[in-house]
């Protein structure tokens, strides 16, 4: 089976029936870095995330050196192994699992972002950890890693449309104006609970986690999100939970809360666009935020996915709408759905709705099964996919020439309090 970069390239140049959600998907990363910079205004780039806007705020890569450009597929293979073979223990690279093919094959870890998290505290020797994941995931690793690691992105340009849809002035906004409603937002009642604990998802700056560490909260997975909203519940009446409604919503709603008392919060809209009597009720308030990958997925693609397969084992992630959840045969994270398809007996039909590499990548390494992609139009996390092997290269040969290029820091007066978040996320073990 070909890599989802190479299946684009087919399509694109009308060698295959495949269809993509945009042909700007085969060119080179650089070419939107460029246009970004030429135009002021910043992109997401060609795949699932293109019509969201991007902040103005939102880091732009500079244009790398032509020669990594320029270099075959396989030049850059010989140097990104040359420069890790004289790197040797001082780097050590993570991957994520929606990570293209043509870079995760480098990768020392691969994993969902929780499991990265982990992974970034594992090697304290390392003078490096290249993140190849999105910006959010390199904040988190900078502030689990030693103060002496340099955390480097090779595309600043790997953003998250998600985690832009919540910002620290918005959510210090809906924080006031509930602060408003609920009163003292440390005050307990009998039950030694206070109003509100706010929890935000992996899938936000680092600023958002520093909130959540000075406000008593916590950061989840979706791995772990289940127990983090217990966790959240035994201290709270209820919940600010961001950036994206579908985790929450799904996650609340397995656990008995009623869909009614879990209004959707809009920023920059009075009481977020909701009344005070259903923020009164409320056990869970979801922020208005989605993911654009697991939002293409419906309730239409997986009746067509069991006509044409009889007996398909449907599996979704709990970032998709609640209908598509409910209409799949199981929910969970990319690790739960890794575990699910490593245990499944032999010739097993599964449709996966998570993102394409990651579903391309499983169908390849477990032929005994059949596994395909929900949606039929290859269409990448654009963030994601904004990462090039050419990247990879420049950022491993310029540590060679030790040099430090693309470092992402966050400041410690966010960094602390976020760290307190972060490790109370990573002690809520499903």
């Amino acid at each position: 089976m070909s890599s989802v970069n190479t299946a684009i390239q087919l399509s694109v140049r009308g060698a295959s029936k495949e269809s993509t959600c945009g042909t700007d998907l085969a060119k080179g990363p650089w070419e939107f870095d460029l246009s970004a910079a030429l135009e002021g205004v910043p992109s997401y780039g060609p795949g699932a995330s293109l019509a969201d806007q991007a902040p103005s705020s939102t880091p732009q890569q500079i244009q790398i050196p032509q020669q990594y450009k320029d270099a075959s597929e396989q030049e850059l293979d010989e140097r990104i192994l040359a420069a890790k073979a004289t790197l040797g223990d001082r780097v050590v690279i993570l991957g994520h699992f929606y990570q293209r093919d043509e870079v995760i094959k480098y990768a020392d870890f691969v994993g969902d972002s929780f499991q990265l998290a982990n992974a970034a505290k594992s090697k304290p020797e390392a003078e490096a950890i290249v993140f190849c994941g999105v910006h959010f995931m390199a904040e988190t690793a900078d502030m689990l890693s030693g103060p002496e690691q340099a955390v480097i992105l090779p595309n600043l340009a790997a953003g998250c449309s998600m985690a832009d849809m919540a910002d620290i002035e918005s959510v210090e906004a809906c924080w006031a104006q509930l602060e408003e409603i609920y009163g003292d937002m440390t005050a307990t009642d009998a039950e030694g609970k206070v109003p509100v604990i706010p929890v935000t998802y992996m899938n936000s700056s680092a600023a958002l986690k520093g909130f959540c560490g000075e406000h008593g909260g916590i950061v989840c997975t979706s791995s772990n999100a289940k127990t983090v909203l217990e966790w959240a519940f035994q201290r709270g009446q209820r919940v600010l939970f961001f950036p994206d409604q579908h985790l929450g919503r799904n996650t609340a709603k397995a656990m008995g809360v009623p869909l009614e008392q879990m209004p959707m919060w809009s920023p920059r809209k009075p009481w977020g666009g909701t009344s005070l009597e259903t923020l009164q009720d409320a056990r869970v308030i979801l922020w208005h935020g989605f993911c654009s990958v697991h939002r293409r997925f419906s309730v239409a693609q997986i009746d067509q996915a069991r006509a044409e397969y009889p007996g398909v084992r449907v599996i979704v992630h709990p970032e998709c709408p609640m209908p598509v959840v409910d209409a799949a045969d199981e929910s969970g994270s990319t690790d739960y759905i890794v575990k699910a398809i490593q245990a499944a007996p032999a010739g097993t039909t599964f449709a996966i709705g998570t993102e394409i590499n990651l579903v391309n990548r499983l169908a390849e390494e477990y032929p005994q099964h059949t596994i395909f992609c929900l949606d039929p139009v290859i269409c990448p996390c654009s963030t994601m996919y904004r990462i090039h092997p050419g990247y990879l290269a420049w950022v491993l040969e310029s540590l060679v020439q030790k040099t430090v290029v693309n470092q992402i820091r966050v400041p410690e007066n966010v960094a602390v309090p976020a760290r307190v978040a972060l490790e109370r996320m990573l002690a809520a073990k499903p």
